[in-house]
């Protein structure tokens, strides 16, 4: 049998973060793999993994198809962590035998994961009239840094090329409009990451402020929460209506479609005398409340047809002065 490591054969990760490593083997009949740690401690010698090891922080998938493949993550890694994987491959009938010997050995494959301490990144944001700065500050810094990003979801928003542990962003605009999370991001090797959020209560905002639907349809009303964080709970109100007494999903025509910062109110059959008038959706999140008011207007379903009935009308009045003129009209004199 043939084993390799496809991962990096030395990786540096942080505390807290996770490791993964790849292994394949390659013979006749298809070997096992097993995984074997050793740490930096000089006294400390090679003991295997398994699926579930160290509390539950070690996770091994594996197949053995054509070819054996195994994948270990690890997950909050430590310092302790730090030292030796090592991939072993075997297609030996006696390999786990424990008093005969295999004819043939293990064939290993090793990787070497440092884990360094993560450095402490104090982070925070002011505000001033028209304006946010956010702001990372890494202290002790112990790894060489090249630059810096500020990120906000997949999107860079900044980048530069400073080695300082200090780095901030500033915001053009108020702090209801720019919630979210925000990154910075310290080109190290690894990468070093911050999040600085921005929370603010909803800002509910309604699809269309005014809605129109023909009597006997559905109406559809919708509102949205562009701020962080998410809605944790949504309510509708017709007319007005107390708090105490908001429109229940399932009830009567009513049905309500709630997704994180998404809702939408569905009514069945319209009716021009019971569902006309302002509908309020409101938004609850640990930050506060907001909401927004939505107009519905209920049409007859004879209203698309007056349009159409006014043209008929036109032409035959048009039709009528022709025919009467053409009647009253002395007939032209006949020539000679």
């Amino acid at each position: 049998s043939a084993g390799f490591i496809k991962s990096p054969l030395s990786q540096k990760r942080l505390t807290q973060d996770s490791v993964e490593l790849h292994c394949e083997a390659i013979g006749n009949p298809i070997p096992e793999i097993q995984w074997w740690f050793e740490g930096n401690d000089p006294n400390e010698t090679y003991a295997q993994l398994w699926d579930g090891a160290w509390q539950d922080r070690v996770k091994i998938n594996a197949t053995y198809n054509l070819h054996s493949t195994s994948t270990i993550h690890i997950t909050n890694l430590t310092s302790d962590d730090s030292g030796m994987y090592e991939c072993r491959a075997s297609n030996d009938p006696d390999r786990n035998h424990l008093s005969k010997s295999p004819k043939v050995k293990w064939i290993r494959s090793q990787a070497n994961v440092f884990v360094i301490e993560r450095p402490d990144v104090k982070t925070e944001f002011t505000g001033v009239p028209g304006k946010l700065v956010l702001s990372c500050n890494m202290t002790a810094p112990s790894l060489p840094i090249e630059g810096h990003e500020w990120m906000h979801g997949d999107k860079v928003l900044q980048t530069d090329t400073e080695s300082g542990a200090f780095t901030s962003y500033t915001i053009e605009g108020k702090m209801e409009e720019h919630s979210g999370v925000y990154e910075c991001v310290y080109k190290t090797s690894p990468v070093i990451k911050a999040q600085v959020t921005i929370s603010v209560a909803p800002q509910v905002t309604a699809y269309k402020k005014s809605e129109h639907g023909n009597e006997g349809d559905t109406g559809v009303l919708t509102c949205k929460n562009p701020s962080f964080p998410p809605v944790s709970s949504w309510f509708w109100y017709k007319n007005g209506q107390e708090v105490s007494a908001p429109i229940v999903n399932g009830s009567g025509r009513y049905i309500i479609k709630s997704s994180g910062n998404k809702t939408e109110l569905r009514i069945l059959k319209l009716n021009i005398e019971e569902d006309a008038g302002d509908y309020h959706c409101n938004a609850t999140n640990s930050f506060g409340t907001g909401g927004a008011t939505i107009n519905l207007r209920v049409r007859s379903r004879l209203a698309a047809l007056w349009p159409f009935l006014g043209i008929v009308a036109e032409v035959l009045v048009l039709v009528t002065i022709i025919f009467i003129y053409e009647k009253r009209r002395k007939p032209d004199e006949v020539p000679d």
